[in-house]
């Protein structure tokens, strides 16, 4: 069970160590703030970023392919696993004395023998999004509700396998106990009934790919004593403005920075190495006008600029603060959410420097970071979602939540730590893109297969905290956690870096205790 600590604090503790930082937040220089802080922790973690979602830049960036393109890509990489897999697992598999066999296309299965094939799974549901709901929108009519689930209470769903060659239909019990979701690549074996339906008796998925050692990417370097290091994890910030909104935040970058401790209390939190931000750092700052708005508004003058009556910069400005208060001690990792002023197909790209004017002097220079190369000098790092890259020798994989949320919509199966062990399996950070979560058209591969296995795989902005730890076939070991919105539970993640422990602190006003 991970362990539960709640940092709390009183309206009079609030006034010394609200005034520190709100007084280095004033002032423009990360020097003052630094002189004010905490010791400067004595540990700082190996830290190697990979580039492996970013997009190619300008003209190079193309989005008049079709998507097809990347469901083969996906099925002719995972293929030649599954077919190993599925060989030792069926290799003897008979019934009524019929072996199974495998079957090179889905068209050529044949009614009647018992056969396995590898393709791609696609769910054929009434209750999905469609481009009609878009257009809807264009026009001003009133789109359907959002939906929290895609799955109809009619059992008319229908499941299907396909490849280059045609489709499939799916049907048997065995659909019923397995999570299987638009996107995904498995071998299925069965038999064709007299209706061309291919009843299912079992599947099998490619499982967790091979696992990077700890250090693979730092070496030698990064076999520094860092015992004793926490790694933070964060989400859902929702930044709005507001004065509560404001005071949470406030507590939170004190605890982090140790400000409002003192004793041994003060050298926990200075252990923390790294804060890792994923997604939903800002609340929504420009919603989309109604149409009463906009009728509204026709004949009024233009006006040049942003309308401050309709754009609130204080959102932006405000984690542009907290960033700014927390990198002289504490280096930052920050993916972009669906709620961030980022691209919203993924994988979403690093959220612009210009949005962060007092903090960007603790980034690198555009240009000057190699990847996958350590970037220990430069506490602020704005990165890809989903992001992978090692933290004290440990190899991370996240992203702000959108995959798994929207995995969620096609499966009974509620708990998110299952659906993210379930991806993982998969070898797939987002199986339901393009169908359902929009993302870049990739054409001669699909970086969003997982390549190698991580050692930590995080997800920001889920319902509630999860975490557990998951093996695979060979050995890998990995630990999963769905992180809450910190907006809505005041929660944050620590990980120990030797032993990927997970203790949840609670930061609040008027708490006590320990869980």
């Amino acid at each position: 069970m991970p362990l539960r600590a709640n940092f709390a604090m009183t309206d009079t503790d609030m006034g010394e160590g609200a005034a520190v930082l709100m007084g280095a937040l004033d002032n423009d220089a990360a020097s003052a703030y630094a002189a004010a802080a905490p010791a400067t922790r004595s540990n700082p973690p190996a830290y190697v970023p990979r580039d492996t979602f970013a997009l190619p830049k300008g003209a190079d960036r193309h989005y008049a392919q079709q998507y097809a393109d990347m469901y083969y890509a996906r099925l002719s990489e995972l293929k030649p696993v599954l077919e190993e897999r599925a060989m030792e697992a069926w290799a003897e598999f008979e019934i009524s004395g019929q072996k199974a066999r495998q079957v090179e296309r889905v068209l050529d299965v044949r009614q009647g023998e018992l056969s396995w094939v590898v393709g791609t799974v696609y769910c054929e549901m009434a209750l999905k999004p469609n481009i009609l709901d878009d257009i809807a929108k264009e026009h001003w009519m009133a789109a359907p509700p959002r939906r929290e689930k895609y799955r109809s209470s009619d059992g008319k769903d229908e499941m299907m396998l396909e490849d280059e060659s045609g489709r499939l239909r799916l049907t048997g019990a065995a659909l019923d106990t397995d999570m299987l979701v638009t996107g995904c690549i498995i071998a299925a074996l069965g038999s064709e009934n007299a209706d061309g339906v291919f009843e299912v008796i079992a599947t099998q998925v490619p499982d967790l790919p091979a696992q990077p050692a700890r250090w693979a990417l730092t070496g030698k370097q990064g076999q520094e004593q860092r015992a004793g290091n926490k790694i933070a994890l964060v989400s859902g910030l929702g930044i709005s403005g507001a004065a509560g909104n404001t005071m949470a935040l406030d507590l939170l970058a004190e605890y982090l920075t140790g400000e409002a401790q003192s004793g041994a209390a003060q050298a926990s939190a200075q252990r923390i190495s790294r804060l890792i931000i994923a997604g939903d750092s800002l609340a929504h700052a420009s919603p989309i006008p109604s149409r009463e708005d906009v009728a509204a508004k026709k004949g009024q003058k233009h006006k040049y600029g942003y309308d401050a009556a309709a754009y609130n910069a204080a959102p932006t400005e405000r984690l542009d603060d907290f960033l700014a208060a927390l990198l002289p001690t504490l280096p930052v990792t920050l993916l972009p959410g669906a709620q961030d002023p980022a691209s919203v197909a993924v994988p979403q790209q690093p959220l612009h420097a210009a949005l962060f004017p007092k903090s960007r002097a603790w980034a690198a220079p555009p240009g000057e970071a190699a990847p996958d190369t350590p970037r220990d000098g430069f506490p602020m790092h704005a990165v890809t979602n989903p992001w992978e890259g090692e933290v004290d020798g440990w190899r991370f994989l996240g992203s702000g939540g959108q995959p798994v949320a929207d995995v969620a919509k096609y499966v009974a199966e509620e708990s998110r730590a299952a659906i993210m062990e379930r991806m993982l399996r998969w070898r797939n950070n987002a199986p339901t893109a393009p169908d359902t979560l929009w993302t870049y058209p990739f054409q001669d591969s699909d970086p969003l297969l997982l390549l190698d296995c991580p050692h930590v795989y995080f997800a920001g902005n889920q319902p509630h905290f999860e975490t557990s730890l998951i093996e695979g076939p060979e050995a890998q070991a990995v630990r999963l956690v769905a992180l809450p919105r910190f907006v809505d539970t005041g929660e944050i993640v620590l990980l120990d870096a030797e032993t990927l422990d997970v203790e949840v602190v609670r930061v609040g006003v008027g708490l006590g205790g320990r869980e």
